[in-house]
């Protein structure tokens, strides 16, 4: 029997579990899918929201220790900024992957080089791992947690280094066929590939990151496109006990005969399952704001308020840095969120606070 499948041999009310839970999934797929297709407005802000959330998480849970707003910060003057700790260049090595992976996940398949070509992006700012970044590990490693205070445990240990190869070549080709013949849910081919990828532990360092984009990138190419606006990764940082545990769990009993990963696939299901719900409410939360506003927006709401009504011409004349077009745009966009009103028509238009919002 299949090596792999055979791990997916659970009893009867795990599977009625598993099955419940990729149900709902799905059903959210296909709402979110058609949110998503109608170039919704709020969607930029929430993804830029989810960016900050998972880079900040996905390094701080490798023992990083940026705060979101100083990743923000970092994000907003890396042009300028030297990036001289290793928290900068590990934060600005996944931004700079995570957003290749959103701009050309339907580009990259899920191939050996393609996997190396990542973690070389990954550690590209990183001095410390120039020498193996973009390579299969050299020496033996294990995985080690790392809690509150700087406490590390060490999880369990992982494949053999003269093993990697051979391990990721097979884990590659077969999950590969699994989706091409899909027999077997999408989801499920998911959580086995990033299990055996998280034991195998294929690199010296940058596993656990790298195991976060790739599971972006497999849901992507799976059409989940709701991960780009909600942070698994942040999910993840605030389960991590119960993230190590579900781990351990199959890992325990490593290539034997009862080797069993429902504790990880059930926590990999459920995880999902709460990552729509969670953008559910965000969302919900955004359209009852009355939609996204950006700071120059903002800017000319808060001036609206104090001196309403005004005219197009009056705002021309305290924001002469912004294009006349700018404004009729941003106005027009404002009236559409119902944010504010136009009374009038032509020259004689003038505008006011939407006092039902």
């Amino acid at each position: 029997m299949d090596k792999y499948l055979k791990k997916l041999n659970f009893d009867f009310r795990t599977n009625q579990k598993v099955l419940k839970l990729i149900s709902q999934i799905d059903a959210y797929k296909g709402k979110w899918n058609i949110i998503e297709a109608r170039e919704n407005i709020y969607l930029k802000e929430l993804k830029r929201i989810a960016t900050i959330e998972s880079i900040g998480s996905s390094t701080r849970i490798e023992g990083g220790t940026l705060t979101d707003h100083e990743i923000e910060e970092l994000l907003n003057n890396v042009e300028i900024t030297k990036l001289e700790t290793r928290d900068q260049q590990e934060v600005i090595g996944y931004y700079e992957t995570l957003e290749l992976i959103y701009e050309n996940y339907d580009k990259i398949p899920l191939s050996e080089n393609y996997i190396k070509q990542l973690h070389q992006n990954l550690l590209k700012y990183s001095e410390k791992d120039s020498r193996h970044r973009g390579k299969y590990k050299t020496l033996s490693n294990k995985v080690v947690a790392r809690y509150p205070g700087g406490v590390q445990k060490v999880i369990f240990n992982t494949t053999d280094v003269y093993l990697v190869e051979s391990e990721m070549n097979h884990l590659i080709t077969w999950t590969n066929e699994q989706f091409e013949k899909a027999e077997i849910h999408p989801l499920m081919i998911i959580a086995i590939f990033i299990y055996e990828f998280l034991s195998i532990h294929p690199f010296q360092d940058g596993n656990g990151r790298l195991s976060r984009l790739l599971t972006t990138l497999l849901l992507l190419k799976h059409d989940y496109l709701f991960v780009q606006y909600v942070s698994f990764e942040n999910l993840i940082e605030k389960t991590k006990k119960e993230y190590y545990e579900a781990l351990m769990d199959g890992q325990k009993n490593r290539n034997k005969d009862n080797e069993n990963i429902s504790k990880w696939v059930l926590y990999f299901l459920d995880k999902l399952n709460t990552l729509t719900q969670r953008l559910e409410a965000k969302y919900d939360l955004f359209k009852s704001k009355g939609g996204y506003l950006n700071e120059r927006q903002k800017a000319l709401k808060d001036y609206l308020e104090k001196n309403q009504p005004l005219k197009i011409s009056d705002f021309a004349k305290r924001f002469t840095h912004v294009n006349i077009n700018t404004l009729k745009k941003d106005l027009q966009y404002m009236k559409k969120e119902q944010i504010i009103q136009s009374i009038g028509k032509g020259k004689g238009t003038v505008y006011v606070i939407n006092k039902e919002k």
